[in-house]
């Protein structure tokens, strides 16, 4: 079986977990500090906040920017639930625009159309791995005074213009076993603006800064040590899964854009792409037997995401009746194969084979 995902552990994470629990420092300690340094570097801005995970992550970047009750945020329907859910958290409103149909971000043309006067920020996702618009989006927050929030739970070092997205607002990053680097379980915010990075520090450690005294209504959102130090080795081998990743996508992008059934996953110039997922297209309506077809070839795959948050039965019963025809042809449509760095030639080769012989 090929997985579509595999964390690559090596015994320089084994080892570095080892040394913590020696140390007797498992809780939050030295290590998360020194993981938040590194990665504000990583990403280029100022302050970086390790938190429990990436919904913790994105729920904490939406408090410490005063998103609250009453509030709406822009946000894309065709992501994780995470994403809207964080919204809803706060108290305030997750308002749907539609997708671009080559980078399955949110469509940059349309946000405007939904801007009101509860509007308080933007939550662009860089789905896949693939950046959103990010220089219109900025410049929509900046005309109208809003925040702006990235959803880069995906997406890793990858960049817009040449620069590294989750820097642009306040970023917002998950470690989960499947994603291009991961710490277990963890998230991370990052953020230029120290304001946010002080209320972001207290929200996530139950509202407190001096021991036993209370600012603000907090959570226990921390990050172990443990955690910590794995995280430490794989960003030193990020920037390598990731070359690994766009080395691999190419590979299938190459032989799989010959097959007339299949849209391959689209690239653009100002854009630094990091295949979290290579997500094809199905086009030929053949979806579910393409899907029984992998399974008995061994191949993993993954629908993400197979219906759009808009049509949920959460969203639904909170109201939401959206018609988002890009995000519901999408999610008709997608399927993400194995990319991931661990994969041999061989991997790559049968995974081809495989599309070109499927009818």
């Amino acid at each position: 079986m090929i997985p579509i995902a595999k964390p690559l552990i090596s015994e320089d994470e084994i080892e570095a977990v080892k040394s913590v629990m020696l140390s007797g420092n498992i809780a939050q300690s030295k290590k998360v500090d020194e993981f938040e340094r590194q990665f504000a570097d990583y990403i280029g801005t100022e302050y970086a906040i390790s938190t429990s995970n990436g919904t913790t992550a994105l729920h904490v970047a939406l408090l410490s920017n005063g998103i609250r009750k009453g509030h709406e945020v822009i946000t894309t329907s065709f992501t994780f639930v995470a994403t809207a859910n964080s919204v809803l958290f706060t108290g305030a409103k997750p308002v749907f625009v539609d997708i671009d149909s080559d980078s399955f971000t949110i469509d940059s043309s349309k946000i405007e159309d939904k801007i009101t006067s509860k509007t308080k920020a933007i939550m662009p996702v860089h789905l896949y791995g693939q950046p959103a618009e990010m220089k219109v989006i900025k410049d929509i927050c900046e005309d109208y005074d809003l925040k702006l929030i990235e959803d880069g739970a995906q997406a890793h070092g990858a960049k817009f213009d040449g620069k590294k997205v989750g820097s642009f607002g306040t970023g917002s990053f998950s470690f989960y076993p499947t994603k291009n680097m991961t710490t277990s379980e963890g998230g991370m915010i990052t953020t230029n603006d120290k304001s946010v990075y002080e209320l972001s520090k207290k929200i996530r450690n139950h509202g407190q800064e001096k021991r036993y005294y209370y600012d603000t209504l907090g959570f226990n959102f921390r990050m172990t040590d443990i955690c910590a130090a794995i995280g430490i080795c794989q960003l030193n081998k990020l920037d390598g899964f990731n070359k690994s990743r766009r080395i691999n996508a190419e590979f299938l992008s190459k032989r799989l854009s010959k097959l007339d059934y299949i849209e391959c996953p689209k690239t653009f110039s100002n854009r630094e792409h990091v295949f979290h997922q290579y997500t094809i297209r199905i086009k030929n309506g053949k979806r579910e037997d393409l899907i029984k077809a992998l399974e008995k070839a061994g191949i993993g795959y993954g629908i993400y995401y197979p219906l759009p948050l808009h049509k949920q039965p959460l969203y639904i019963e909170l109201g939401y009746n959206d018609r988002l025809p890009k995000t519901e042809k999408a999610s008709e449509e997608v399927v993400s194969i194995p990319v991931h760095p661990s994969l041999k030639k061989e991997d790559l080769e049968y995974i081809v084979s495989f599309f070109e012989e499927f009818k």
